[in-house]
């Protein structure tokens, strides 16, 4: 019969899969940011505080701090160099005072794991008090992680279109979500259950919000097809008359083109 701690091993496996493939989603973003040279409106936030998650849990997977989280450090470890490259692109592809400010927050929440780490490791004696320190945290941060997707939520609700909130992404939050909820819970942990529990709600609201609106953003899309096939471009033509504007069909189509005096 298969163990509990097998199975476990298993789920954290399939999780570390599935999270990699999400830290690994913003790659076309950074690339597109790297071939036009400039961040342009992009935000730094999602990345830094996923940095500080991914920092915070590869503490709480220290040996020293919650034995036998392997899985863990591995998955957060990768985390952690990823999101650290596309904050590093951040700060080589910004100006001025968004360049510093990127730079300060990475330098702060750096400055303040290390102090988590440093005094958790020599004023908490136990296993069991350092994991409930470090573990509290971890919650907090992951909570906020998981809670950023509620402002894409509200522009969903307000414009009544999916178009900026990708099915796969959301899908691959719930499987990640319920992987990770899986393996805290075959071996009741809950700092890792809490947060990946919410993450499985959030995501579950994603995707109940994309069955509703799914229809009306095909509407939409197609609206925006039609109304570019027929938008006019005004040419200013000189016909004995300086002042004269012909409207031509940009699309190439037959008709008459409709002059107006200006």
């Amino acid at each position: 019969m298969v163990s509990a701690d097998a199975i476990r091993t298993a789920v954290g496996i399939l999780g570390n899969a599935i999270a990699l493939g999400l830290f690994l989603s913003p790659v076309p973003t950074f690339v597109k940011i790297w071939k036009k040279g400039s961040v342009q409106e992009f935000s730094p936030i999602p990345y830094v505080a996923t940095l500080l998650n991914c920092m915070m849990w590869v503490v709480y997977g220290l040996p020293m701090v919650h034995p036998h989280s392997m899985l863990v450090i591995t998955i957060n470890g990768s985390g952690l160099v990823i999101e650290l490259s596309y904050v590093l692109l951040f700060i080589v592809y910004s100006s001025g005072g968004k360049r510093l400010k990127v730079l300060v927050m990475l330098l702060a929440q750096t400055a303040f794991v290390g102090v988590v780490a440093l005094l958790v490791l020599t004023l908490a004696h136990t296993h069991e008090r350092r994991s409930m320190i470090v573990g509290v945290l971890c919650v907090f941060f992951g909570t906020m992680m998981y809670a950023a997707p509620l402002s894409v939520m509200k522009m969903v609700i307000r414009s009544k279109s999916v178009e900026y909130m990708p099915l796969s992404l959301s899908l691959a939050s719930f499987f990640n979500g319920v992987c990770w909820t899986a393996y805290a819970l075959i071996r009741f942990d809950p700092y890792i259950t809490i947060p990946n529990g919410l993450g499985v709600m959030f995501a579950v609201a994603q995707l109940v919000l994309y069955a509703m609106y799914y229809k009306s953003t095909q509407m939409q899309v197609e609206a925006k097809k039609r109304k570019a096939e027929l938008g006019l471009t005004e040419l200013v033509v000189v016909k004995g008359d300086a002042n004269k504007v012909v409207s031509v069909p940009v699309n190439g189509g037959g008709g008459n083109g409709e002059n107006r005096e200006m």
